[in-house]
């Protein structure tokens, strides 16, 4: 058992990782060298939009800080090169003032700078308002690519984390909860089940299914620091694999969401001193759901595996469970066809039941796994030719040039 200083220094380091924290402490590094570097290279005496640019531009991934430097760069340069063309033919005025908020943010639309078309109405108007307009413009301009540089600069040198562990983590938490429900529904299938309980359970998985926001969130973030990162290998795959193992388990949690529904369905039509199933086929449906939530652990366990041994382990492991899980399949299908003959109230329902698990199990299957992620390769490398096709064509023309 840890002691409490080993406690204490885990949470640390957990923390530490923290996207929030990791970014904090780059920004704040990034922004101090950027300022700098600016005074020594620019005439403003306080050259602050460095420091502004870089604190802007560095984020937690290399790929979102590329991307952002170039939007950010484009949109200063933009509203500069804006607000020069106005002051040769206006002054500064309301009217003015409303004329170069208008044209900036509507070129910057058509620049497409995204979330920084602000920015392009912001730069042209400190500029305009400046004496020295042309060397106070290009000064802006020099300090905005300093601070975009030096960010970029940092982030290679210093490679931010992948967050894959992360969003493994996430899609972990994810599956478990879902397993966690699975094993509460079992639990209440034995003996009367009231109205609210079912709802309870209804909404619970309600809030799991809105759970699957903030999960892919990690697993964008996961991706973007897969992109572009020199210590990473085998980006594309890393990516596919844990995007199509999320997409599994949206469907899946839709599902589960889809048969706490159809539970509370069967509760309402049930009274209040009468069981929800028999005994026998209580305790068979128990059993079956506690192996598809164990299929979903160990589903989830697969797709966030690094290591092949691990990952052998784990597929194992699901094979297991979804065997178990088919077999339960079937003896409760037999059950709820005996009780359907002798009692057909509801049938709808436990078809419906069993076509939940049936959809389950199909999503969690291995060679549905394999087919689907083969897919994915290929679409991703005919997106990847198209993507450089030009290149191609530039190849074949200098071919037939030279010919």
């Amino acid at each position: 058992m840890p002691t409490p200083r080993e406690t204490v220094i885990r949470t640390v380091r957990r923390r530490l990782r923290e996207p929030v924290v990791v970014l904090t402490v780059r920004a704040t590094v990034a922004a101090t060298i950027s300022y700098a570097v600016a005074v020594r290279l620019s005439s403003e005496p306080a050259p602050l939009t460095a420091p502004l640019t870089a604190l802007l531009v560095v984020q937690v991934t290399l790929y979102s800080t590329l991307t952002t430097s170039i939007r950010r760069v484009n949109s200063v340069v933009v509203g500069v090169l804006i607000a020069i063309g106005f002051s040769s033919v206006m002054g500064l005025s309301w009217w003015s003032l409303g004329l170069i908020i208008l044209a900036s943010l509507t070129i910057g639309h058509f620049v497409r700078v995204d979330e920084f078309v602000q920015e392009v109405a912001i730069s042209a108007m400190l500029i305009l308002g400046v004496t020295r307009l042309a060397s106070q413009a290009w000064d802006r301009v020099l300090e905005t690519l300093i601070g975009a540089g030096v960010g970029l600069l940092f982030n290679f040198v210093f490679a931010p984390p992948v967050w894959v562990d992360t969003a493994g983590e996430s899609i972990e938490d994810l599956a478990r909860r879902s397993r966690h429900l699975l094993v509460r529904i079992s639990e209440e299938l034995s003996g009367p089940t009231a109205v609210e309980r079912a709802t309870a359970r209804l909404h619970e998985a309600r809030r799991l299914d809105q759970a699957i926001a903030d999960v892919d969130a990690a697993l964008r973030q996961a991706e973007d620091s897969l992109r572009l990162n020199p210590r990473i290998k085998e980006g594309l795959l890393s990516r596919l694999v844990l995007r199509t193992g999320l997409d599994t388990l949206e469907i899946c949690v839709v599902v589960v969401r889809v048969m706490a529904r159809s539970l509370t369905d069967l509760a309402k039509r049930r009274e209040r001193d009468e069981d929800l199933f028999p005994p026998p086929v209580a305790l068979a449906l128990e059993e079956l759901l506690v192996h598809v939530g164990g299929a979903l652990v160990s589903f989830a366990v697969l797709v966030t595996t690094q290591v092949s041994h691990s990952a052998e382990e784990a597929e194992g492991r699901l094979a297991a469970e979804l065997s178990a899980a088919r077999v339960s399949r079937d003896t409760v299908a037999h059950m709820l066809l005996r009780q359907v003959q002798e009692h057909p109230h509801a049938w709808q329902l436990h078809g419906s039941l069993l076509a939940e698990i049936d959809r389950i199990l199909d999503e969690l299957d291995l060679e549905h796994r394999s087919r689907r992620l083969m897919e994915e390769l290929d679409r991703a490398a005919v997106a990847n030719r198209e993507r450089f096709e030009w290149l191609e064509r530039l190849r074949s023309l200098a071919r037939g040039e030279r010919g």
